[in-house]
């Protein structure tokens, strides 16, 4: 049962824990489709309590013990104690749906095995056309590698649902997709159809994760961009939940057409719309990562994201590339309890590049004396 003490998370974190699983919110809050989809993956999503971290204590009462043999002694004493050391981000007991999962190579799957490592149960929603190269790919152990946790078991995703982001019920999917040979095979793959799917097989979910993006015309600029491609884009791309978005939302990236720059503008005004109206209900939380460049499967149909991850290189504040478990980490910290107080927020994860006004790799600041990260390689 929920406690008045109990503070929401993300609206993709819905809440932290489980609470009767007949529990549902009544707020609306996986915009999928715009602000269409607003209550339906809402309506899974329970109340929790927000679980106890206990600190780490240890008095030391003798200088005279050499400093390996102290160490030693620490490190024993850690173990046999079981504690873990720091703030740990604990969200056992709590079911995350992840949207968007397709291979192990996205932040889909970051987030899913940064929130299995926090211990919690995994459940995933593959877009269809990839969703039996997916599932083959699991039990062939393709991805065992990918699949290692930090303490080395490998990551359980219980259950791999189809999903369309785009549609909303049957009754919208248009009569070529229905025929689709891609999409043979499957059912109940629409965003309501997968909502009741979860409520029979689990009741409820507490994280909830958006990480969905399709243009079908992203090769475009916005001028030569249909209206079905465009409004493709924000069918699918933009949405609730701990959602991903892009800097191109607030800055001009050429060649990241096919109104997707519009789909993530949307999405992060649907975030801090989502925010207040979910807050003030039912103690929601709703944020959303922008994520710097990664050279995934889907970001390669871009057809430049080796550019852009170069560009990050020489420009951001951090000259580094980033990786999918950063991005990760950031979705588990959002989903737990040591950020209850954050919600409608655009959290960046891009090495600060969101940071600058001008690209210092620019042959006009050739005579600045600009720093350099002698670690960079």
């Amino acid at each position: 049962m929920a406690t008045k003490a109990a503070s929401g998370l993300q609206m993709a974190a819905a809440r932290p824990c489980i609470s009767n699983s007949r529990s549902a919110f009544k707020v609306g809050a996986a915009v999928l489709r715009g602000s269409s989809k607003v209550s339906s993956w809402a309506k899974l999503s329970s109340a929790c309590h927000v679980s106890s971290i206990q600190s780490f204590q240890r008095s030391f009462t003798s200088s005279s013990v050499k400093f390996d043999k102290f160490l030693t002694k620490a490190v024993a004493e850690a173990s046999e104690k079981k504690h873990v050391p720091g703030l740990p981000i604990d969200l056992k007991g709590k079911r995350a749906f992840v949207a968007g999962v397709a291979d192990d190579n996205g932040y889909g799957w970051a987030i899913a095995k940064s929130l299995a490592a926090a211990g919690a149960e995994i459940l995933v929603g593959t877009w269809v056309p990839a969703l039996n190269i997916f599932e083959s790919s699991l039990r062939r152990g393709k991805f065992d590698e990918s699949r290692v946790l930090p303490d080395g078991s490998l990551m359980e995703i219980t259950k791999v649902y189809p999903l369309d982001a785009v549609f909303d019920t049957l009754e919208d999917v248009p009569e070529d997709v229905k025929s689709n040979k891609r999409y043979a095979g499957s059912s109940n793959w629409t965003v309501a159809e997968v909502v009741e799917s979860v409520k029979k097989d689990f009741g409820s979910i507490d994280i909830l994760v958006h990480s969905l993006a399709n243009g079908p015309e992203v090769t475009k600029p916005l001028l030569e961009t249909s209206r079905k491609g465009y409004l493709a884009a924000l069918s699918a791309s933009s949405g609730s939940s701990i959602s991903l978005t892009y800097i191109a939302s607030e800055r001009i990236i050429p060649g990241y057409g096919g109104g997707m720059s519009s789909a993530k503008a949307a999405l992060e005004s649907d975030t801090r719309v989502l925010a207040f109206e979910a807050g003030r209900k039912q103690r929601v939380r709703v944020n959303t990562i922008s994520a710097g460049p990664l050279r995934s499967r889907a970001a390669k149909a871009i057809g430049f994201i080796d550019m852009m991850i170069d560009y990050s290189l020489a420009n951001a504040p951090l000259q580094k590339e980033l990786s999918a478990e950063e991005v990760g980490n950031t979705a588990a910290f959002l989903a737990s309890p040591l950020a209850s107080a954050i919600t409608g927020a655009v959290v960046y994860v891009d090495n600060g590049l969101n940071a600058m006004g001008v690209g210092v790799d620019s042959p006009i600041f050739k005579d600045l004396d600009i720093p350099k990260d002698n670690h960079h390689k």
